[in-house]
């Protein structure tokens, strides 16, 4: 434990004394000097948990506590201990039916879906219409224009889905059922509606025990007031021959928030805090590009590029980071509006790209990711939360030889969730954070894939990686 006690003090100090490594590339008004620079230090015991938890490399196993068939046979819904398992059948079903099969197998397996999902719902458009009062016209004519931009095979499935998922009510009310264009809404809040965060690293070669990549994937999600979606937490497998991909997100998403194909290509997206101005008009929707990336490439470089070729053409500028055995890429996809005023490029970005001078990384054979752009003459949006989350890697990365996935748990979890609570915020700010969903780790010298699912009453220190499965 000394040497893991000497990498927390470590990544303190970092933290705090590279903050102001970027002080010439943002403005006082851009750079908000987080809480613990200006209060009194703390002792590393109240900001790390007392005594690492000691892992095994591999994750451990879910029990099934029922299972549910939808009416047509097209989706069938495993209830696990930490999650709900869901294989949508689009080999022997056609995208209507399996979007049908989907949304009739949730309400036998989850029957309060509405109840769970509706207020989460509209906590989610009040953010992104914060003057709305009961004229839901502008959420509706957003949905419908994106919507419409969805490939023919995805518009028939989503559209099936909201149809039964609905029971044929229709407009957007605040009133306990979900009805069709709310349907469509909750499956577009990424791309109509924005506020995801989180970060992502990879290691390889002289950095891991075996050689082989391991990837992680924080999910930093607004969780819902009540929790929410930590209640909804889903791995959904698409079964479609060569096309076939797993998702890792929530009940009733159709879009990718995380996922990995059958040839071990893995996707995430991540914001990019660029500031843009929102706007639809004849754009696409990029997390339903990305579930069309996932189907059509089987290289991790040549997903990657599709999104950046196409960036233009999405709806907001974000992150894409992905990965397979043999690479991990970033994806920094400006979109028009950035790249037309010169604030942006689109780049595939990889372990050899230069970065911002104020971004120091120490550890060849890996690379981080926060929620900024990272390369080197490319849009500089800084954020406090963004210098301290890459530091902390740095830090963490640099400390160690070689990773295992035992010891990349160790240490992703070692930061006390609720340290420095202060009227329900957090005053220190953590890689794994009060908006943390999911952690996913994907071992390439195994095939396994591992998720820490946040428990439905939120976030604990007693971290648990539920092995879901060979990708």
């Amino acid at each position: 434990m000394v040497n893991m006690k000497y990498t927390i003090m470590t990544a303190v100090t970092a933290a705090a004394l590279m903050l102001t490594g970027c002080s010439d590339a943002v403005t006082y008004d851009e750079l908000e000097v987080p809480a613990q620079q200006v209060q009194p230090l703390k002792a590393v015991s109240d900001t790390y948990v007392d005594t690492p938890k000691v892992y095994e490399n591999d994750g451990i196993p879910d029990n099934c506590t029922g299972t549910f068939v939808s009416d047509n046979g097209a989706c069938t819904i495993m209830q696990m201990e930490h999650y709900y398992d869901v294989t949508v059948d689009r080999e022997s079903f056609s995208p209507a039916e399996a979007g049908k099969g989907y949304a009739n197998a949730i309400i036998k397996a989850f029957p309060d879906f509405y109840t769970v999902t509706e207020p989460y719902l509209y906590e989610n458009i009040i953010m992104g219409f914060p003057n709305i009062l009961d004229d839901y016209s502008a959420v509706e004519e957003r949905i419908n224009t994106l919507v419409k931009t969805l490939r023919p095979d995805q518009q028939e499935e989503l559209s099936a889905f909201a149809e039964e998922i609905s029971g044929g009510l229709h407009g957007f009310a605040e009133d306990g059922s979900i009805s069709y264009e709310e349907a469509l809404a909750f499956n577009l809040i990424p791309d109509a509606l924005r506020g995801t965060a989180c970060s992502a690293l990879s290691l390889w070669g002289d950095k891991t025990v075996s050689g082989d990549m391991l990837s992680v994937r924080f999910l930093d999600w607004n969780l819902g007031s009540d929790y929410q979606m930590c209640r909804l937490h889903a791995v959904i497998h698409m079964k479609n021959k060569e096309r076939s991909y797993t998702g890792i997100s929530f009940l009733g998403f159709g879009g990718i928030v995380s996922a990995i194909n059958d040839d071990g290509v893995f996707a995430a997206i991540l914001d990019a805090q660029s500031g843009e101005d929102y706007d639809c008009t004849d754009k696409l929707c990029y997390t339903w590009e990305l579930r069309y990336a996932l189907e059509e490439f089987d290289s991790a470089k040549d997903l990657g590029q599709f999104m950046v070729d196409n960036s233009k053409k999405f709806t907001i500028s974000h992150l894409i980071f992905t990965s397979d055995a043999n690479g991990a890429y970033c994806a920094e996809d400006a979109d028009a509006e950035l790249q037309k005023n010169g604030k942006g490029f689109s780049v595939l970005r990889d372990k050899d790209s230069p970065l911002h001078d104020c971004m120091k990384w120490d550890s060849p054979d890996s690379m981080c990711i926060v929620n900024t752009f990272h390369a080197k003459g490319n849009l500089e949006a800084f954020r406090s939360t963004n210098i301290i989350r890459f530091n902390k890697y740095n830090t963490w990365v640099s400390s160690h030889d070689k990773f295992d996935p035992a010891l990349l748990k160790t240490v992703l979890t070692c930061e006390q969730v609720k340290q420095g609570m202060k009227k329900g915020e957090a005053q220190v700010m953590n890689v794994r954070n009060q908006g943390t969903s999911q952690i996913i780790i994907t071992d390439y010298s195994t095939g396994r894939v591992q998720v820490a699912f946040t428990p439905a009453d939120g976030l604990t220190d007693d971290v648990v990686f539920t092995d879901i499965g060979h990708y």
